[in-house]
């Protein structure tokens, strides 16, 4: 059994928090408010949404200490243990006077009432350290989790592609800091288990992959916990107890990508924001889908593994996985299995997981020859929003006629599902528009998608139906040009 640490310990800007009584369910959001009386991190949506409560989180990783942005509104205080949280209040400039995001924001007049700002200070303020002279689409980008109702975002925008006119980061405190707080860091690891616990409510932060295995095994009804986009809303929306919680997002055992020469395999703790470059280089077809998912600060928080074990059958990921024949790898202590994804969702809300047994990792099949991807997400809105319908096509293509496909939808069952009566209809069919016609009214054979506040079941279908004429759009010509190039 590992060592138990019974508090936890972690920098509040220049401050050393060590705190003993947390609950399983106390956020990031009402300890600075309430507990520490840092207001200028706002209380929104209370649902990663909006933004205004976006903090910096630094945490000690192998290419050494990283800050991203994240909710602290649904940030759980206890996965903080060995972080750097860095608030508004700690900006400032070389000069000890306005900070140069803060500077060019007044310059460029990027706020009216003021209540979102403090939230895009902080998201523009990661921007800057990255990318001091950022293009405009890499501001957007940045701000897609954070929502302005009064300013608008063109001066604010202005006032980002400006931010360093006013200084870089090299002088920046937490690039002049960086080393002792590094040094500080380290200092507050010991490879402990955490627990502590309020009113009952206890949270537990396994010391590693195994020690975590062995938790879970032992108390299988706990609630565990990656990057508590989903959980947090469980807290803050339903006021629901999570405890007891096995708190996983600082495992790094859980965050390694493994390129090999047939396929990927991401671990399950291994955030939007990790994974993105190595499968947006692997499978460039997911470049656009990629930006639709949430926000920047969600991204940060939310992980591979977590959206597929919620189970929801409008995750994002699972149905261009489940197209790219993704495999889905479940420990339980010492034990492991593997099974293709799809085969994971077996009804709503049900999955293939025995109690105590989690997901470790996902292993995606590097794209083959004469394979065409495509990966569409439906929304109201077309930044930070929940799909209506998601969809993934891998379709192979040899000689002119169809020879394998793989199409999957979300949105459209109670699970992530493939569309096998479409599947089959394109199978040795000619790659031609008229076969993906045909096969996309095979659809009510597979679906009878439901309406809600989203989109209605005919608009779900009508949707579902038109991807397999805008796959076409995209690949009809160019694709044939493709694969005449392959075979030659």
């Amino acid at each position: 059994m590992a060592m138990v640490r019974q508090e936890i310990r972690f920098l509040l800007n220049d401050d050393e928090m060590h705190l003993c009584e947390v609950g399983a369910g106390d956020t990031l959001l009402d300890f600075l408010r309430i507990g520490q009386r840092l207001t200028g991190t706002k209380e929104g949506c209370a649902e990663g949404d909006c933004g205004a409560c976006t903090v910096l989180v630094g945490r000690l990783t192998g290419g050494g200490l990283r800050y991203e942005p994240v909710n602290a509104c649904i940030r759980f205080l206890a996965s903080l243990d060995g972080c750097h949280v860095v608030t508004v209040e700690h900006l400032r400039g070389a000069d000890g006077g306005l900070h140069p995001v803060q500077r060019a924001m007044v310059e460029h007049h990027g706020s009216q009432c003021g209540f979102c700002t403090p939230g895009i200070v902080m998201a523009l303020y990661a921007l800057w350290m990255e990318t001091p002279r950022p293009s405009e689409t890499e501001v957007e980008i940045a701000l897609q989790g954070n929502l302005c109702r009064c300013t608008g975002y063109a001066p604010i925008v202005r006032a980002a592609l400006a931010a360093a006119d006013h200084g870089g980061p090299d002088g920046d405190i937490l690039v002049t800091e960086r080393e002792r707080v590094t040094a500080a860091l380290t200092g507050l690891r010991d490879g402990a288990r955490v627990e502590v616990a309020r009113d009952g409510q206890r949270a537990i932060l396994p010391a590693d992959v195994d020690d975590f295995a062995a938790v879970y095994a032992s108390e299988p009804e706990a609630t565990v916990v990656a990057g508590a986009t989903d959980v947090g809303l469980w807290v803050t929306k339903f006021l629901r107890d999570i405890g007891p919680a096995i708190l996983i997002g600082h495992l790094d055992g859980l965050q390694q990508i493994e390129e090999c020469e047939d396929a990927l395999t991401i671990g399950a703790g291994v955030s939007y924001s990790q994974a993105e470059k190595v499968l947006l280089d692997t499978f460039p077809h997911l470049r656009e889908y990629w930006h639709r998912i949430a926000g920047w600060q969600v991204r940060n928080m939310g992980t591979i593994g977590g959206n597929i074990a919620n189970g929801s059958p409008i995750g994002d990921l699972p149905p261009v996985l489940i197209a790219l024949g993704a495999r889905v790898v479940l420990r339980h202590g010492a034990a492991r299995r593997d099974l293709p994804l799809e085969a994971f969702f077996l009804d709503y809300g049900k999955q293939d997981r025995a109690p105590g047994e989690f997901v470790e990792s996902v292993v995606v099949p590097r794209p083959q020859p004469g394979v065409l991807h495509g990966a569409w997400k439906i929304s109201k809105r077309r930044d930070e929003d929940i799909s209506s319908v998601a969809a993934g096509f891998a379709v192979t293509v040899a000689q002119g006629a169809i020879t394998d496909a793989r199409i999957a939808f979300g949105g459209m069952a109670g699970v992530p599902k493939r569309a096998k009566a479409a599947e089959a209809m394109l199978i040795g069919a000619p790659f031609a528009g008229e076969s993906f016609v045909r096969a996309a009214q095979t659809l009510p054979q597979d679906f009878a998608p439901l309406s809600d506040w989203r989109a209605s079941a005919d608009y779900r279908m009508r949707v579902a139906q038109n991807l397999f004429q805008r796959f076409w759009a995209v690949h009809g010509d160019t694709g044939q040009a493709e694969l005449q190039r392959v075979e030659a």
